[in-house]
C-alpha cells in the first residue's frame, strides 16, 4: 500500500511539474496547492533533494524546482526513494532482494511465482509513468483530487 508520505510526495512534485521547466515554488505555495502539511513536506522535499529530484535554492526568493524535466522523473523512482522497493516481498525485489525468514526454499515456494509476476507488472505501470504523463492526463486536476474539476461554461 502506497504511503501517505509517497502520496504527499508525488503530488508536490506533480505541481512543480506544473510551474514549469523554469517553475520555482516555496515550501509553503507546494503545501497548499499539493494539500499537504507543510512541516511534514519540508522533510520530504529535503529528501527529494538529496537523491537529485528537487533542487533547492536559499534566500528571499528561493524555493524548490525539479532537477531534472519532468519527463526524467517516474512514479517508481519517487515511490522507491519515500517508501523502499516495490515488491511486496524481499525475495522478489531487485533493489532490496533477500530470502524471506520464513522460507525454506526459493527455488519452492509456491508463492513466490505470483509476487514475481506482480513486482513486475506494478514496476512496468510505475516506472513508465512519469510526472509529465500525470500532468498531461489531468491537466485539469488538482494534484490531491481524483476528479477533474469543473470549469464554469465548459
Amino acid at each position: 500500500m502506497l504511503s501517505q508520505k509517497a502520496r504527499y510526495a508525488l503530488r508536490a512534485l506533480v505541481e512543480l511539474a506544473r510551474a514549469g521547466p523554469d517553475g520555482q515554488l516555496t515550501s509553503g505555495e507546494i503545501a497548499l496547492r499539493a494539500d499537504a502539511p507543510r512541516k511534514f513536506l519540508e522533510a520530504i522535499l529535503l529528501e527529494m533533494a538529496r537523491r537529485s529530484i528537487v533542487v533547492s535554492r536559499r534566500g528571499k526568493f528561493g524555493g524548490y524546482a525539479l532537477a531534472r524535466p519532468p519527463e526524467e522523473i517516474s512514479f517508481a523512482e519517487v515511490i522507491r526513494v519515500i517508501d523502499g522497493p516495490l515488491a511486496l516481498a524481499p525475495c522478489v525485489s531487485k533493489m532490496a532482494f533477500r530470502k524471506c525468514h520464513d522460507c525454506p526454499s526459493l527455488e519452492t515456494c509456491a508463492i513466490r511465482g505470483a509476487l514475481l509476476k506482480a513486482r513486475d507488472a506494478t514496476a512496468e505501470i510505475l516506472e513508465g509513468y512519469s510526472l509529465a504523463d500525470a500532468i498531461a492526463q489531468n491537466a485539469s486536476v488538482p494534484a490531491g483530487c481524483s476528479e477533474p474539476v469543473e470549469t464554469p461554461g465548459a
